[in-house]
């Protein structure tokens, strides 16, 4: 393995990490989905790298799987779907954008410190791999935390498996059948958010999430 594939492999890694910073920034969901969309292109180069360097062709499969579902289909069916609904477009944040960021730094910070002498005893590429997987997991869940519309914390959530699959990939790879099943998972688990957001629109004419507390503090 050269020093050129390890640089291209960690440049590509690091880029999902800025590009998360980038979707904690976004206070337009048609912004939010458009730069996710840009994070599952960033994986798929990941992983499509990965397969060269590791020589494991499944992987192509996985990097074609990140592109499609998560690079196209869903964004494309969110878009639909905000238009549909007429949902408020304006992404709501649990304190400011500014506070965010700072905490995502930190997380990065400890994702470093806590992987990288973790994980010593693997190769010096997936120790470092792993710690930026990591750090996709932990601003994906901050996402989610922090975001108060359920289209943007659905972003969160599939932010988070990004960097789960960008972990496996990392440390040679999953078997193929792992990696149909997840893409089968997660097609799945976007029909029943789907559902999830119509009810919730038709119920509360919103789907921001704190309206769930204000309607439970109501029938009290």
């Amino acid at each position: 393995m050269t020093t050129l594939d390890f640089d291209v492999a960690h440049l590509l890694s690091g880029l999902m990490v800025l590009v998360c910073f980038l979707m904690l920034y976004q206070d337009r969901l048609y912004s939010l989905l458009n730069t996710f969309a840009l994070h599952a292109v960033v994986l798929a180069l990941a992983v499509a790298w990965q397969a060269w360097i590791q020589a494991a062709p499944h992987l192509y499969v996985t990097a074609a799987i990140a592109l499609l579902f998560k690079g196209v289909l869903i964004p494309v069916a969110l878009h639909r779907l905000i238009r549909r609904m007429e949902i408020h477009r304006e992404v709501e944040t649990v304190g400011g954008v500014g506070l965010t960021m700072l905490f995502g730094l930190a997380l990065v910070a400890l994702s470093i410190s806590v992987m990288l002498p973790v994980a010593s005893a693997a190769g010096t590429l997936a120790r470092e791999d792993l710690a930026f997987a990591l750090s996709v997991v932990l601003l994906g869940l901050l996402m989610m935390i922090t975001r108060r519309n359920a289209v943007s914390q659905v972003v969160g959530f599939m932010t988070l498996e990004n960097g789960l699959v960008l972990a496996a990939t990392g440390a040679k790879g999953m078997p193929l059948v792992v990696e149909i099943s997840v893409a089968f998972s997660i097609l799945i688990a976007f029909i029943v958010i789907g559902i999830f957001l119509f009810r919730i629109r038709e119920r509360f004419d919103t789907v921001d999430v704190s309206a769930l507390d204000t309607f439970r503090g109501d029938r009290r």
